[in-house]
């Protein structure tokens, strides 16, 4: 706080004036510029109000300021010394949802959320940075990833009213939370209700995405949908409710036990007849793979949720174990739709839909990502089968009747595909389910 003393012109005497100055770290200077995006990043989301008027000006105590400093601090874990650090400041220059951080509505009795379990969605209005099926892909993921941990069912319509409207626009639009141009905020949504309520509104300042320029609009869609499902703002930096974007993350394709405690909370567990069923015959002549993976001296076979595995070594080759998958890959909640093994880095990918997990021991946490990181389209949503062939350094993916080619050592989709599978794999099946490859050849499942 600092104090002026002016001279009162035909009062003859000095007045003393209190001043407001954002509570600084010793030596440090702030640009104006600075000051005035604190000030608004506060008011916005950690809802710093003004106290006190003089002379028709609202005048802010430093108390309050750092009051609401220490708030914002402790919500990312930042030191909570109450003043406008660099990493504060860095902090509040980050992109973000728009949603408020304090806004505690998800666990409190009367929390808001749909009544009706089937929620419709429609897309009022495009981006012209995506064609309109990528953006329509991207939702429809986004939603996924919440309908695959509870009972949720997302019907898309075209005319009518919905229940989640999608929609893009700039600056002020008719919502009174205007956007704010390039990065700041990139969207924000409602909460479950009548009108207005579980919409979600993009800033269409920004680039959006279904690559790796840009922002992703699939990672910001399923934050968004998550306050449009009733959720509030996470302070753990891997859940995918935590309000501050993360460019090239893992943890923006997946949802973490935070989140889905949360949905879990407001609707309960997913109900799944795959958790009823008896394991499969594997002794059945009809019987269709998944997927098939080799991981150290064991081939690793999955069907539905359940999974068997047979060691390569011949004295015990008659030896198959058998067991739920979540046992033995504790971090996988769906049933695995392929799967390929890398022997020189020991590791196995396994996808699930659009996610793929990056699996480097049996029973151990594994580490998520997006089946985009490899460069498919957004229409391309889940992978049939896949199978590494290590003497080129390339994994062959399988979907639908084509296939792709991706080298491993460039990280990059090799041009010219995808490629039908009968032109270029004359004796396998025209759809594979399921492939793997041992001793140096190659095993297909057809589906």
């Amino acid at each position: 706080m600092e104090f002026l003393w002016l001279w009162i012109p035909g009062l003859g005497s000095l007045m003393l004036l209190e001043i407001f100055t954002l509570p600084i770290e010793q030596d440090e200077r702030l640009r104006p510029e600075d000051v005035e995006l604190a000030e608004s990043y506060l008011s916005r989301f950690y809802d710093l109000n003004p106290r006190g008027r003089m002379s028709g000006r609202q005048i802010r105590s430093t108390s309050v300021m750092e009051e609401e400093l220490r708030e914002m601090q402790n919500f990312f874990g930042l030191q909570e010394t109450g003043h406008l650090d660099p990493q504060t400041l860095d902090m509040m220059k980050e992109p973000r949802c728009g949603v408020s951080d304090i806004d505690n509505y998800s666990f409190y009795p009367g929390k808001p959320k749909w009544k009706n379990l089937t929620i419709t969605y429609m897309i009022e209005k495009y981006t012209p940075d995506m064609k309109r099926e990528d953006v329509e892909a991207s939702f429809y993921s986004a939603l996924k990833m919440w309908s695959d941990e509870a009972p949720l069912r997302f019907i898309k319509v075209n005319r009518g009213k919905a229940d989640i409207v999608f929609t893009f626009a700039r600056g002020t639009h008719g919502d009174f939370f205007p956007f704010d141009g390039p990065r700041g905020v990139l969207a924000h949504a409602f909460q479950p209700g009548d009108g207005m309520g579980g919409d979600v509104h993009f800033d269409e300042d920004e680039t959006w995405t279904a690559g790796k320029r840009g922002y992703s609009l699939f990672a910001v869609a399923a934050h968004e949908l998550g306050h449009s499902l009733g959720l509030t703002h996470s302070r753990d930096p891997s859940a995918i409710m935590y309000p501050n974007y993360r460019s090239h993350s893992s943890t923006q394709y997946s949802l973490s036990k935070d989140d889905v405690l949360g949905i879990q909370t407001l609707y309960g567990k997913p109900t799944r007849k795959e958790e009823n069923q008896q394991a499969p015959q594997k002794c059945d002549p009809n019987l269709s793979l998944d997927a098939a993976v080799m991981m150290g001296d064991e081939i690793i076979f999955f069907k539905n949720r359940y999974m068997w595995m047979r060691t390569t070594q011949t004295t015990y080759w008659n030896r198959l174990r058998e067991s739920h998958s979540s046992v033995f890959l504790p971090s996988i909640t769906s049933h695995v739709d392929a799967a390929y093994d890398i022997p020189a880095k020991g590791v196995a990918f396994i996808f699930t839909g659009h996610k793929y997990w990056v699996v480097q021991q049996l029973k151990m946490k594994s580490q998520a990502g997006s089946i985009y990181e490899y460069g498919f389209s957004p229409r391309v949503r889940q992978v049939d089968a896949a199978v590494h062939i290590p003497e080129y350094g390339k994994t062959i993916f399988f979907i639908g009747e084509v296939y792709y080619s991706y080298d491993e050592h460039r990280r990059k989709m090799d041009p010219g595909f995808p490629k039908l599978i009968q032109s270029d794999w004359p004796g396998i099946p025209k759809r594979v389910a399921a492939a793997f490859k041992l001793q140096g050849n190659f095993y297909s499942s057809r589906s």
